[in-house]
């Protein structure tokens, strides 16, 4: 008995990650439905469920397309990072809703014709009717990630804030759920009622019946970034780790003995670690030993902490098997698990660090999002170019960003998943070890990073090392050796400056 899936075929049309999938119905041009699937390339693919290949392909966003929702009538609802929703009709855009400040994360097209909803990293949400903003609901404290349709007249969110809220589509809200303790990725209700359930950055999945979090299911992956619940009621998530996983009421779906004792295996060897602080705060000296086991807990997903040969043990009380099962080992702070969480959030996109520029006393300041896999120069460029800046400023950003880190890069271990919003393996806490790594290839140039205190005892090539390549700039056998910048014998002219500021230098 195959209680499984079977992989049908593979699809492929994007030229980089995809972040969201979505189905479109049945309908008289296509019996079996289509499969809509929005990517870092900036497109939407839209596939029939029997060919690999692209039915067509759906552009006009600027950025990322993170978030799609279907609705009757072959429309489908589109949300991008470049803070702006589509609806589309077939192969056309339709309309574009425009009123966000940041990444539209999640949409949902409600059942009543023309209502739609966009979630947005500007921690709002947004009703929109025939194309224009009707309510803006706020409440949340940070990015709101995932949206669920309950009825005709309410709705649930889920956000950043590790909270889920209950909405009247009046703009009234309702209820407001805690339980997760880190971000919420996702959010999918069961059919016919109003329960649901939610996947988020603490290594779990929670169930939550008549407004409370009646079952958390820890898995041995840090992020669990999307769950759906079937029709048939089963839950699916997908993690982290790259895999994903069923779970079921049903006696007959249930999985063999063998698998479930495989995934508890595995989850007993999943490192926790304590700065997440997904089980509060710890102090090691303080904990019981193993004898603390023998007396059950009083409720479902009850965590409990024992120290066991100078070990720290992590265990989940499970009402349904009253047994304590093992969800890991608590390390030290020595950052052994992936965590997104230690990062920055700037117009929706998480970064290693968030700089505030002032490039002259009078002016505005302004905000220079970064990560310690980017290259601080190609930043720099990027950021002068973005808030039309002069170009002079290039040598001074960029040393103000590698001073700022002092020339972190990453720990470059195999055994990294890539993160599937940027691409790139995610920075992990702590991990700026003593160790010289090759630093990673510029995607730009495709040669090694420059980076700050990296010279090595080989001598330099003459004219230095090039600082968008790492390496020494070519040099013909009789070209001398010039600086092209001083001395400078022909007037400068400045687009704009301060006549003050260089007068006192």
């Amino acid at each position: 008995l195959n209680r499984g899936f079977t992989e049908m075929h593979c699809m492929s049309g994007h030229s980089n990650f995809v972040s969201c999938v979505c189905i479109i119905p049945p309908s008289d041009l296509y019996p079996r439905g289509l499969i809509a699937t929005g990517g870092n390339d900036h497109n939407i693919c839209i596939f029939t469920v029997d060919n690999p290949v692209p039915l067509y392909i759906l552009k006009g966003h600027k950025n990322t397309v993170c978030s799609l929702s279907s609705g009757k009538f072959g429309t489908l609802l589109s949300g991008s990072w470049d803070t702006t929703a589509k609806v589309w009709l077939n192969d056309r855009c339709m309309m574009t809703l425009q009123g966000h400040t940041a990444a539209i994360w999640a949409v949902k097209i409600l059942p009543e014709q023309g209502l739609m909803l966009t979630g947005s990293a500007d921690k709002t949400i947004k009703l929109w009717k025939a194309g224009r903003c009707e309510r803006t609901f706020t409440g949340h404290e940070d990015c709101v990630r995932g949206l669920a349709i309950l009825s005709e007249m309410e709705f649930l969110s889920c956000a950043n804030d590790a909270s889920v809220r209950r909405w009247q589509i009046s703009g009234e809200c309702l209820q407001v759920y805690y339980g997760h303790t880190n971000y919420i990725y996702s959010i999918s209700v069961f059919p016919q009622c109003k329960d649901f359930v939610t996947t988020g950055e603490d290594r779990s999945l929670r169930i939550w019946k008549q407004g409370e979090c009646a079952q958390t299911i820890r898995l041995p992956a840090q992020s669990v970034w999307c769950c759906c619940v079937l029709d048939n009621g089963d839950i699916v998530v997908g993690a982290s780790d790259g895999i994903i996983r069923v779970f079921t009421e049903s006696l007959e779906r249930t999985a063999s003995a063998e698998e479930i004792q495989a995934f508890e295996n595995e989850l007993s060897q999943a490192s926790i670690d304590p700065k997440t602080g997904d089980l509060g705060d710890i102090n090691a000296d303080d904990l019981p030993g193993r004898e603390h086991l023998k007396d059950p807990g009083t409720r479902d997903g009850q965590t409990r902490l024992i120290k066991d040969n100078g070990k720290v043990e992590a265990y989940q009380w499970s009402v349904s098997e009253g047994r304590w099962i093992k969800i890991g080992d608590v390390v030290g702070s020595s950052g052994a698990t992936q965590q997104t969480s230690g990062k920055v959030l700037f117009e929706g996109k998480e970064y290693d660090y968030v700089f505030t520029i002032d490039v002259n006393e009078s002016g505005p300041s302004y905000k220079l999002p970064y990560n310690i896999t980017d290259d601080p120069w190609l930043t720099a460029y990027n950021f002068l170019q973005k808030n039309d800046l002069n170009p002079m400023f290039l040598d001074q950003v960029a040393k103000f960003i590698m001073d700022n880190t002092k020339g972190q890069t990453l720990l470059s271990t195999s055994a990294q998943f890539s993160d599937p919003f940027t691409g790139a393996g995610r920075y992990v806490p702590g991990s700026s070890s003593g160790s010289s790594t090759i630093p990673a290839a510029d995607p730009f140039t495709g040669a090694g990073r420059y980076v700050p205190g990296s010279a090595s005892n080989t001598v330099a090539p003459v004219g230095g090392a090039d600082p968008y390549t790492g390496m020494g700039a070519y040099q013909s056998a009789s070209a001398k050796v010039e600086n092209i910048y001083f001395p400078k014998k022909d007037a400068v002219t400045f687009d704009q400056a301060n006549p003050t500021q260089i007068l006192g230098q």
